[in-house]
């Protein structure tokens, strides 16, 4: 009996029930805005309550009766998807409440709902979310660390910045010598990292900064192609290697350094991308970009990564962005 009481995961089923929103509720949505999709298990760590079971339902209330908060339909096309935690979005009733007490993003397209960077498909952008979120999660439960989200290194950047239709869109030129080519290969790229981060290391009274691109892939991006129009690691090493030597993060983000993170979810498939890093970078090293991967499938909704794990580098030994 008690199981045909139930309301469905996968579409509304209101009870009539009156919502009366309290703080926390308005913490969710403010997270929501930031983070365009998190599962309920992210959604509990960031905002805590005496019990996960009750804070779950009232994710369900919020959802059903209130119509505040979505879960997308993508989700449910996932292996398994009814044993994993739901994922969430914030609805346009939770947006307007923002807009109503101040608190709304800008009203830009791209950076409504947490749209930092480029369009993803769902799976992609929710694997973002979540690597995101624990590396925030991580640095809340270290004393000498403060995250340093996307918004706030929006609010920081030169004006100019602020108007644009994409301000994570970062124009370079490259050219890269291809074996089967006499000529260098040119193209003028958009280098759009997939979420962007700061992190504030706090030693002695001392602060320091590294900033973070952050690019999560799910073993299908091609490491290589000649057409540097389509996408590939190497187009995207190149990319970022130009934006770092002329300093387009300096001149349109306002942030002082710059380091890539990459995250995919197949080892092979790491080492072929390090392989090439290894290639293109002068010596065949650089402390810029870091590399991991992890085995976890967004679709199985598990807190994805650990600040203090080392991450690989090319020609250097690994090193825990945790570490100052």
């Amino acid at each position: 009996m008690e199981a045909r009481k139930r309301r469905s995961r996968m579409r509304r089923v209101s009870s009539g029930k009156r919502i009366e929103l309290t703080e926390r509720d308005i913490d969710l949505f403010k997270l929501l805005s930031r983070y365009r999709y998190l599962r309920s298990n992210y959604l509990y760590a960031f905002l805590g309550g005496h019990s996960e079971t009750r804070f779950k339902e009232r994710l369900g209330h919020l959802y059903h009766d209130g119509r505040y908060i979505n879960r997308p339909e993508r989700q449910w096309q996932f292996a398994k998807a009814r044993y994993a935690p739901a994922a969430y979005e914030l609805d346009d009733r939770g947006e307007q409440v923002l807009r109503e007490q101040g608190l709304a993003q800008a009203d830009s397209p791209l950076l409504a709902k947490g749209r930092c960077g480029a369009y993803r498909q769902f799976a992609h952008q929710l694997m973002v979310c979540e690597c995101m979120a624990s590396i925030e999660l991580g640095a809340r439960q270290n004393a000498g660390l403060r995250f340093i989200s996307w918004q706030e290194i929006m609010a920081r950047a030169p004006e100019e910045t602020r108007q644009m239709r994409n301000p994570f869109e970062l124009p370079v030129s490259v050219s890269y010598p291809w074996p089967r080519s006499e000529q260098p290969l040119r193209a003028d790229l958009k280098v759009i990292p997939d979420g962007l981060f700061g992190l504030e290391y706090t030693q002695i009274g001392q602060k320091t900064y590294r900033f973070f691109a952050l690019e999560a892939d799910r073993a299908t991006m091609p490491v290589r192609r000649s057409d540097m129009a389509q996408s590939s690691y190497l187009r995207k090493i190149l990319g970022y290697q130009e934006v770092i030597r002329a300093n387009v993060h300096k001149s349109q983000l306002g942030i002082p350094n710059l380091f890539v993170l990459t995250v995919t979810t197949n080892a092979s498939h790491l080492t072929n991308i390090m392989t090439l890093a290894n290639e293109l970078m002068p010596s065949g090293k650089s402390k810029l970009f870091l590399f991991k991967h992890t085995g976890d499938m967004p679709e199985q909704g598990r807190l994805r990564l650990s600040l203090n794990e080392p991450w690989q580098r090319v020609g250097y030994d690994a090193l825990g962005i945790d570490e100052q």
